[in-house]
């Protein structure tokens, strides 16, 4: 691998996940840099576990969301092996010869046409949410060491720029919230002559006594001018 051109590249790369808006797009930007610049890659995708729920984000190819559906059906594999011990990478030689370790997954992949994968964890919430982008190659032994290594800095810029996109994405929801039950309030206080805070408060006991959101209850009243279903 020549690294001055992989550098190039990664720089470039850096500069697209930071230039996206929205963790959608970020990872669009970082499964295909995956697939661009890591050698033996032939598709890559983001896999989130959660309570034993799997969700594909970003794939590449079919091949990803086959895959990941798989190891939700079957409930083993590499992902969940990264879940449980919290390993930031793991690299399959040759998947054909993984069945003892995976009895019913590994057989069932390498018939999809994987020959080996690698990945890296990307983040974790809690015990029970895992991310982590993987790569696969239809090739036994596709990936290398350089490989590996250039993949694990891609992760790390990936994982960076989502963290950003996904902090920056709960501020703009916290934002939007804010507006929108001051709208609702605005509404409460023109019908009823009432103050902001009798206002908030007539928000506040109606999302709790009918176990509704506050901001589900305020964008209700914005829509159909009543707080009544």
């Amino acid at each position: 691998m020549d690294w001055r051109d992989f550098a190039v590249h990664m720089a470039s790369a850096a500069r697209g996940f930071l230039a996206v808006d929205g963790v959608d797009s970020t990872l669009d930007k970082a499964t295909a840099a995956a697939v661009e610049l890591v050698e033996g890659c032939d598709a890559a995708g983001v896999l989130v576990l959660g309570q034993g729920r799997v969700t594909t984000l970003a794939p590449t190819s079919s091949l990803v969301e086959e895959s990941d559906q798989l190891q939700g059906q079957v409930g083993e594999g590499p992902c969940f092996d990264v879940a449980r011990t919290k390993h930031p990478v793991f690299r399959i030689h040759d998947l054909s010869t993984e069945t003892v370790r995976w009895r019913s997954y590994a057989p069932k992949a390498h018939a999809l046409g994987i020959g080996s994968m690698m990945g890296f964890l990307l983040y974790t919430h809690g015990e029970e949410d895992l991310g982590a982008l993987n790569l696969y190659s239809h090739r036994p032994g596709a990936f290398t060491d350089d490989s590996e290594t250039a993949g694990w800095l891609l992760a790390t810029h990936a994982a960076v720029a989502l963290s950003a996109a996904r902090e920056h994405a709960f501020m703009q929801r916290a934002v939007d919230t804010r507006h929108i039950i001051g709208e609702a309030m605005g509404i409460l206080m023109a019908q009823h002559r009432i103050s902001e805070q009798q206002a908030f408060e007539a928000l506040r006991r109606y999302s709790q006594e009918n176990n509704i959101k506050l901001r589900d209850v305020a964008r209700h009243l914005c829509e159909h001018g009543t707080l009544k279903g």
